[in-house]
């Protein structure tokens, strides 16, 4: 039989991500402090979220309401890039994108800390947007998923295909 092994995935589940835009722009719709000023949050492609009102305070607003259902919604904030309000017109709007995948530098980092801080007999390798762990002892692929959960690193990371 193959050793044990684990893949390290970054992944988001878009219908959750859609269900906390449909909730933000809900409440921005609803709520008294955003009437008026013409606030909303809308796709725009795939992985890209744009954020609009009349003031750069209420946009800023806006995105915490976007994050608050987001977080609800058990999605990592690592997964969200969102800039600064920037003025277009007379609106305020704040562009941001969802990461999914763990880019090559990062899965570089993931395979360093393993080799340098993880237990004896345990490969790491790249594969593609996500890394696979394999090792003799299942005991040492937790001791890697804790490890990795404890590390602060800057990408919202899953752990999927454990046998």
């Amino acid at each position: 039989m193959a050793d044990p092994s684990f893949d390290i995935v970054s992944k988001i589940d878009r219908q959750e991500v859609d269900n906390a835009l449909n909730q933000a722009a809900k409440e921005l719709s609803q709520r008294f402090d955003f009437r008026g000023v013409n606030a909303g949050i809308e796709w725009s492609g795939e992985l890209g979220i744009t954020i609009k009102a009349d003031t750069e305070e209420r946009a800023k607003a806006a995105l915490d309401v976007f994050k608050e259902k987001l977080v609800k919604r058990s999605i990592s904030m690592k997964a969200l890039d969102a800039d600064e309000p920037k003025q277009s017109g007379k609106q305020y709007v704040i562009s941001g994108t969802l990461r999914q995948g763990i880019d090559r530098d990062h899965a570089r980092e993931i395979v360093k800390l393993i080799k340098d801080e993880g237990p004896k007999g345990v490969q790491a390798a790249i594969q593609d947007d996500q890394v696979r762990v394999s090792g003799k002892k299942k005991d040492s692929l937790q001791e890697v998923m804790s490890l990795l959960k404890a590390a602060d690193l800057e990408v919202p990371l899953q752990f999927t295909n454990y046998r």
